[in-house]
């Protein structure tokens, strides 16, 4: 199994550094300002689904999380220059799926190792992607187990508004998504 993970880690990137131009210094650039912007991200909606949860509750918070969540993440991709997303094989939103056999690549590798984050280059952006782990019980509300974890109103709601969801089940610590910040070449 190891050696399958080093195989793929190695595969990917040489899928995408054979025909790169742009020198380590770059990627170095990207990943710190990738870390930063996901780092921001992540706290701006976990800031935000926690007042949204003191006001209404984890079935209020679901709401918000359909209804504002995309607007915080495309604001500040706005205001750095970037394009934001987090994507799964677990998704919740649709919009977020696994894209391509890259992506699909990418996340056995994450799923299946301790990597923190990578830099990888496609056609004309880099993207950076970094794994982004269940680190809150609050989490579980809405993305635990949903017969013990997830309130049946909070259930109802997730199903109301993301009827293909795939996003519940997980325990503390698990690998949840990823954040994908992509940047302009």
């Amino acid at each position: 199994m190891r050696w399958q993970i080093i195989v793929s880690i190695f595969s990917v990137f040489m899928l995408f550094s054979c025909n790169s131009k742009i020198d380590s210094k770059k990627y170095s650039e990207i990943q710190k300002k990738g870390n930063e912007i996901s780092n921001i991200a992540q706290t701006i909606l976990l800031s935000n689904v926690g007042k949204a949860i003191k006001k209404g509750g984890p079935e209020y918070a679901v709401e918000f999380c359909n209804l504002q969540a995309s607007s915080i993440t495309e604001n500040l991709g706005v205001d750095n220059n970037c394009k934001i997303s987090r994507v799964s094989a677990k998704n919740r939103n649709s919009e977020n799926m696994l894209s391509g056999e890259v992506e699909k690549s990418l996340w056995e590798i994450f799923e299946n190792s301790n990597v923190n984050d990578t830099v990888i280059q496609h056609n004309k952006k880099l993207i950076f992607y970094k794994p982004i782990i269940i680190g809150a019980p609050a989490c579980l509300m809405c993305h635990g187990n949903s017969e013990s974890e997830i309130s049946s109103a909070t259930f109802e709601k997730i199903q109301k508004l993301y009827p293909n969801d795939l996003a519940t089940g997980y325990k503390m610590s698990d690998f949840r998504g990823l954040w994908k910040i992509e940047f302009e070449l």
